[in-house]
């Protein structure tokens, strides 16, 4: 997202020198074009400052406010605080499984025709036949109380351990990406207040431009200078007015992603008001550039992991040992050949212990024990990997930031210098003694020193920004 402003200025400057020819007549006919394009530009500089139109909310916020307003309004992590809901409500699954089920079952039973059973018919003085006879009652009335208890189950007692780790590992997944985030804002938003400084450079130079221009016209009516100047002034002029407007276009752009990253509709407006000087962006925070692992939020989100996935290996190796759980039952049974509920009901009732001890499953857990080791053991190379990455950052990005900053000033000081050659340049050319060509030349030093500065500026905040992420101080 970030913006790469004024990267191609020459290209500009080569398009608008094929339409010299067409500009110059142009002008010619309506001299007050400049000031009718310049009238249309700042209502378009009023929208890049804010990054909308006038509808909607308005919202000024400093860098802090805005990624504070992030943290509570972007999708992506709103969602994380979704996984962690969900995670609160696995855990809670989890609790279930050690707790008591108790379940009440009740029926009613109108046996239409009772089932006959045939008896020998000895018993009642009939030898060498089979008698038909009838048991039971045609109403069947029955209400039965369960319980059923874990005492002990190893993989139950392994999750209500792994709980908080679970929870930890899902809150930690979020500040990884308030982390990732909180770069981007960073990055964006200091861009965005940076690409403010460009604008008033090329509003300084369109004033200088307009001037020069002026002058020029003034000093051909007089005889003083050739057509020739008045035209170089005119194409620079238009060269200038067609940068700043692809300028606050690209600028207005980076306040629609912006707004996107703060979870800010795009009706609304937006105003930075934060400020940015090379004296912020050099901080001292190279004085202080002590670092740990554990300072990374990617780097405890991965211990996280690790941690978590641990728990697999105890819990498969305690499904190795039997389990003891407590069953419990109340029944009460009422039978009658008259339906009605007044008669004698008939208790009954048991407490059982019941024990489950495994005994081969095809080496199905080993392997489950074995796949877990292996996943644990590429986390801890994973982690090893991410110190070496994490040492690399912040080599590489230190030693940047001392080059960015090294930049930054030494483009700055070039900028001086390019204004001060253009001021020398300009008065020679007022008094005659330095020529239009002289003065252009003059103008586009001045032009590139500026934007070599913007962009040295650019180069040193995301520096910082890639510096302080590389340190876990972001």
């Amino acid at each position: 997202m970030a913006l790469l402003l004024l990267k191609d200025i020459n290209s500009f400057r080569n398009m608008y020198n094929k339409d010299k020819k067409a500009l110059l007549m142009k002008k010619a006919k309506n001299k007050r074009h400049h000031w009718l394009l310049l009238a249309f530009l700042l209502p378009l500089a009023a929208l890049a400052q804010t990054g909308d139109t006038a509808s909607g909310k308005r919202y000024e916020l400093s860098l802090q406010q805005a990624i504070d307003h992030a943290n509570q309004n972007n999708l992506d992590i709103k969602n994380g605080l979704i996984d962690v809901l969900l995670q609160k409500e696995t855990n809670r699954q989890t609790t279930a499984a050690a707790l008591p089920k108790v379940t009440v079952n009740g029926s009613f039973t109108d046996n239409l025709q009772l089932q006959k059973t045939l008896l020998p018919g000895e018993l009642v003085g009939q030898p060498g036949t089979l008698i038909p006879v009838q048991f039971g009652t045609k109403y069947i009335t029955s209400g039965t109380a369960e319980l059923t208890q874990i005492l002990f189950d190893g993989q139950v007692f392994v999750g209500l351990q792994a709980r908080r780790t679970s929870i930890d590992w899902a809150n930690k997944k979020v500040e990884v990406t308030q982390q990732t985030i909180k770069a981007n804002v960073y990055k964006v938003y200091y861009q965005l207040v940076a690409s403010k400084t460009q604008v008033d450079l090329l509003d300084s130079n369109i004033v200088l431009i307009k001037k020069q221009q002026h002058d020029a016209e003034v000093m051909y009516k007089n005889g003083f200078a050739e057509k020739l100047d008045v035209d170089r002034a005119s194409v620079a002029l238009a060269n200038l007015e067609t940068e700043r407007a692809k300028l606050l276009t690209t600028i207005n752009n980076g306040y629609y992603g912006l707004k996107l990253l703060l979870g800010i509709p795009t009706a609304d407006q937006l105003v930075l008001t934060d400020t940015l000087s090379n004296e912020m962006i050099r901080g001292g925070i190279l004085e202080n550039s002590t670092y740990q692992y554990a300072d990374r939020k990617d780097y405890q989100y991965l211990q996280l992991t690790r941690d978590f996935n641990a728990y697999n290996i105890r819990r498969y190796k305690l499904s190795k040992i039997p389990t003891l759980s407590l069953d419990a039952s109340y029944n009460k049974q009422l039978q009658e050949n008259k339906f009605k509920f007044d008669g004698n009901w008939f208790t009954a009732s048991y407490v059982a212990l019941r024990l489950s001890i495994p005994i081969f499953n095809g080496f199905a857990t080993n392997s489950k024990i074995a796949a877990a080791k292996l996943t644990v053991q590429q986390l801890d190379n994973q982690i090893q990997n991410m110190k070496i990455s994490i040492d690399n950052e912040v080599v590489t990005s230190r030693n940047t930031l001392r080059t960015s900053i090294a930049a930054m000033d030494y483009q700055q000081k070039n900028m001086e210098l390019a204004e001060e050659v253009y001021r020398q340049t300009k008065k020679k050319y007022e008094v005659g003694t330095g020529s239009s060509t002289d003065l252009t030349t003059a103008q586009k030093d001045l032009q590139q020193a500026q934007t070599n500065y913007i962009n040295a500026l650019y180069d040193a905040i995301i520096a910082k920004v890639d510096f302080l992420n590389a340190t876990g101080k972001l």
